[in-house]
């Protein structure tokens, strides 16, 4: 399978492994860059020289093969982070929440391949003009933090197609190979998946967090913070904290003081499916009542399913 995407990261097939807090460590990501696509580590959840151990693991592990890291412009540390990528000879950054002005051309002037994650057509031309190789077009469905545009992943991947000529990666509830055909359909050429990554036994999740998620049905994740920082939620006790607080017109400091710190850790990293923040995206409900997998596994399922719902079109 060749493609745009798959030339310009030198991966076999056009799939990444979204890079998600307190989930996406070296594991994960070497796992996926073997099984043939692009695994990546996520920069927003760890202390720099943590970071820097999992990129030394990670490059260790895939031997050659290309792996990437996922940084939060937002990240308080970010000169640090980057300094650190540069030093490690990091091939890949897919960078979020944030402008990619800034940071694009010093990475690209380091020898680094940069993406960067959009929720509007609006955005993805900014991307075009700031010079990055590819951009991620993350629908609404997505897990963890999201665009206010709430525009669906259907809607939004003919729209970004338009305004932008880059090579394009559809996210936000791709989960199998139909839906990963469907993304080509309306002008995607690879993927990235988040939730079904994040419940594969490579995953740094905790097993109650994985549990908890792969019992879902439709319509238990539910999009709130709105006024901070859009966030889909799993159920909880917190989430139903966050939701009162907002029926009674919380305002963003107090929505702030109710999130402290740590609240995601506590959910995904510890598995404290109380107090814990829980991210995960709509597509778990498609996950509901099976166990976690390999990344591998996901991957071979991920290009067969395409492979047979290509097919039975054809016929």
């Amino acid at each position: 399978m060749t493609n745009r995407i798959t030339e310009l990261f030198d991966i076999r097939y056009p799939i990444v492994s979204g890079g998600m807090v307190w989930v996406s460590g070296w594991r994960l990501a070497a796992a996926v860059t073997a099984a043939g696509g692009l695994g990546l580590i996520g920069a927003g959840s760890m202390h720099p020289e943590v970071l820097r151990e999992h990129i030394a693991k990670c490059r260790e592990a895939v031997a050659g093969g290309t792996y990437g890291v996922n940084v939060p412009l937002m990240y308080p540390e970010i000169d640090t982070l980057m300094g650190i990528i540069a030093e490690e000879h990091v091939p890949v950054v897919f960078t979020s929440a944030g402008s990619p002005k800034k940071w694009t051309a010093w990475l690209h002037d380091r020898g680094i391949k940069v993406a960067h994650v959009v929720a509007s057509s609006v955005f993805a031309a900014k991307c075009e003009a700031a010079g990055v190789d590819a951009v991620v077009a993350e629908g609404f469905e997505a897990g963890g933090h999201n665009g206010r545009e709430e525009t669906t992943t259907l809607c939004l991947i003919p729209a970004v197609r338009r305004a932008t000529s880059l090579p394009l990666i559809a996210a936000g509830g791709i989960a199998t190979g139909e839906a990963w055909l469907a993304a080509e359909a309306l002008g995607a050429e690879g993927v990235q998946v988040g939730t079904r990554f994040a419940l594969t036994i490579e995953s740094s999740a905790s097993d109650a967090f994985k549990r908890h998620c792969l019992n879902l049905g439709e319509g238990d994740t539910k999009l709130l913070l709105k006024k901070l920082s859009p966030t889909r939620l799993a159920p909880g006790a917190f989430r139903d904290a966050v939701e009162r607080a907002e029926s009674e017109g919380a305002t963003p400091e107090q929505l702030r003081e109710l999130l402290g710190k740590g609240r995601a850790k506590r959910g995904i990293f510890e598995g404290d499916l109380a107090e814990g923040e829980l991210e995960i995206g709509q597509v778990a409900a498609l996950l509901r009542g099976t166990d976690p997998v390999s990344a591998a596994t996901v991957v071979a399922d991920l290009v067969d399913t395409r492979r047979a719902a290509l097919a039975r079109l054809l016929n």
